[in-house]
C-alpha cells in the first residue's frame, strides 16, 4: 500500500488492471519446485498483501460511494451495485462497506491495515472495541485503546483481541474501567433476571423440546457440570478411542445431551427448591474487600465476571468455591506427601492457566489434568501448583511420549516437535 500512496485516481486503476492482469499469470505456474522456506514466505508475504488489498479496495469503495458509482444502472446503492456486478453477497458487501467508513474515524488502524502489519479481522475488531468504550470516558481514551490493541495485534488473532478488546478499558485506565464494569454488570444481571424464561414440550414420541433464557452465571454453572459429567465418561471409557489415535472432541451435542439426563437424574436433595441449594460448583475469585462490602467486580473460573453483590450473595451457598485473595490461605505444596494434586490445588491451577497449556490448546479447566512439569513425582520430584499446569488428555499423553520432545514457548505454552 505504501508503495502506490502518491498515485492518483488513474494510476490506481492502472494499478489494479495491471495487478488483475499479472495474478491471473502467476497463478498458472506450477509450485511443485517450492522450498519449505519459500513456501513460508510466500504465505507471509501474500496475507500481507491481502490485508493492503482490502485496505485500498475500502478506499475505492468510499470514493465509488462518493461519485454515485453503480447509481445509473438503477441500483439503490452503490453497495448494492458492488454486491450484484461482483457476484458478493449483499451482507458482506456491506459489511465491507461499515468497516470502509468506520477507518476514516481511525487513522491509525486504517494505516496499520494499509502498511500490512494488520489484518482485515483485526481491524473490524479494534475498531468495534474502540467505538463501544463508554461515552463518559476522557477524550484521550479512544487513542490509547486504540494503540494497546494494535501493539497486542503483534501477537494475537481477531478472537483473541476481540477479547482484549472487551476489557481494554481496564488496561489503559483501571479507575474508570471499575466504575462502568459495576454498573454494567448490574444493568446486564437485573435484565437477565428479567428476560429469564423457560419452556418446555413433550412431541408425543418420546422426546421433551425446551428453550431457556437464564442469567451467564447460572448458565456457567449448567455448563460446568455438563462438562465435568462428560469428562467423567471420558475417563471411565465410556468414549471408544481406537489404538493410537487422538481422542476425538468430547463436547458434542449428543454427550452434553447425555449428561443433562445424567444431571437431572442424580441431582442432590439438597439441590431442591426446598433447601434453596445451588447446584453447580464454580469457583468466585474475589478480592478480600470486596466480600467485606467493595465493589469491585469477581470472577468466575468460566471468565466470566460478577458484580460484587452477586459475589456476596451466591459465596455464602452451596456448591460454590470462594476463593478470596488476600484471605486466609491454604497449603498449595504438599511435598512428598502425596502423588496426586489436591482439590484445592486444581482450582489454584485452573484460575491461574485457565485451562490446557498446550499452545493453540483451548480445553477448559474441567476437561484438563494435573500435570509434574518440572520433576515427575516418579523420579522424586514434589506435588506443588507453582511445579505444576493443566493439560488436555491428548497433551498430557504427548508430553509423556518418547516421540516428540517439548519446550516453552515465552508465553509460557507447551509445543511440541517430533523427535527425528
Amino acid at each position: 500500500m505504501t508503495a502506490i500512496a502518491h498515485f492518483d485516481d488513474n494510476e490506481v486503476v492502472a494499478f489494479a488492471r495491471w495487478l488483475e492482469a499479472d495474478l491471473a499469470a502467476v497463478t498458472e505456474r506450477p509450485l511443485w519446485s517450492m522450498s519449505t522456506q519459500e513456501a513460508e514466505e510466500a504465505l507471509l508475504s501474500l496475507t500481507r498483501v491481502r490485508g493492503q488489498l482490502d485496505a485500498l479496495l475500502m478506499r475505492v469503495l468510499r470514493q465509488a460511494e462518493a461519485v454515485g458509482a453503480g447509481m445509473d444502472t438503477g441500483a439503490t446503492s452503490t453497495t448494492n451495485w458492488w454486491s450484484h456486478a461482483t457476484r458478493t453477497t449483499r451482507a458482506e458487501a456491506h459489511r465491507t462497506a461499515r468497516l470502509a467508513k468506520t477507518l476514516e474515524d481511525h487513522d491509525d488502524l486504517a494505516h496499520a491495515l494499509a502498511s500490512g502489519d494488520l489484518r482485515t479481522d483485526q481491524a473490524r475488531v479494534i475498531a468495534a472495541a474502540v467505538d463501544d468504550l463508554p461515552d463518559a470516558v476522557e477524550d484521550w481514551l479512544p487513542a490509547a485503546a486504540t494503540r494497546f490493541l494494535l501493539e497486542k495485534a503483534r501477537e494475537h488473532d481477531a478472537k483473541d483481541l476481540r477479547t482484549l478488546g472487551r476489557r481494554v478499558l481496564e488496561a489503559v485506565d483501571p479507575e474508570a474501567a471499575d466504575a462502568d464494569e459495576a454498573r454494567r454488570l448490574e444493568a446486564e444481571e437485573a435484565d437477565a433476571v428479567a428476560r429469564a424464561s423457560f419452556s418446555m414440550v413433550d412431541d408425543g414420541h418420546g422426546t421433551c423440546h425446551g428453550r431457556f433464557t437464564i442469567p451467564s452465571l447460572h448458565g456457567a454453572m449448567l455448563a460446568k457440570d455438563l462438562k465435568a459429567r462428560v469428562a467423567r465418561e471420558c475417563r471411565n471409557g465410556r468414549v471408544d478411542v481406537g489404538e493410537g489415535e487422538e481422542r476425538p472432541s468430547t463436547l458434542t451435542r449428543h454427550r452434553m445431551g447425555r449428561a443433562f439426563m445424567d444431571y437431572i437424574e442424580t441431582r442432590p436433595a439438597a439441590s431442591a427448591p426446598r433447601a434453596g441449594g445451588v447446584a453447580a460448583t464454580v469457583v468466585v475469585t474475589m478480592q478480600l474487600e470486596t466480600l467485606l462490602g467493595g465493589a469491585k467486580a469477581a470472577s468466575l473460573d468460566t471468565g466470566s465476571r460478577i458484580s460484587a453483590g452477586e459475589a456476596r450473595r451466591i459465596a455464602c451457598r452451596a456448591g460454590i468455591i470462594p476463593v478470596v485473595l488476600g484471605g486466609p490461605s491454604v497449603p498449595l505444596d504438599v511435598g512428598r506427601k502425596r502423588r496426586f494434586h489436591t482439590e484445592v490445588q486444581r482450582i489454584a491451577m485452573g484460575i491461574r492457566d485457565g485451562g490446557c497449556t498446550a499452545a493453540g490448546c483451548d480445553a477448559p479447566p474441567a476437561m484438563t489434568e494435573a500435570h509434574h512439569d518440572e520433576v515427575p513425582w516418579g523420579k522424586g520430584g514434589g506435588t506443588s501448583v507453582e511445579k505444576g499446569r493443566l493439560l488436555c488428555p491428548p497433551h498430557h499423553r504427548r508430553i509423556h511420549d518418547p516421540a516428540f520432545q517439548h519446550m516453552l514457548d515465552k508465553h509460557g505454552k507447551v509445543r511440541f516437535t517430533r523427535r527425528t
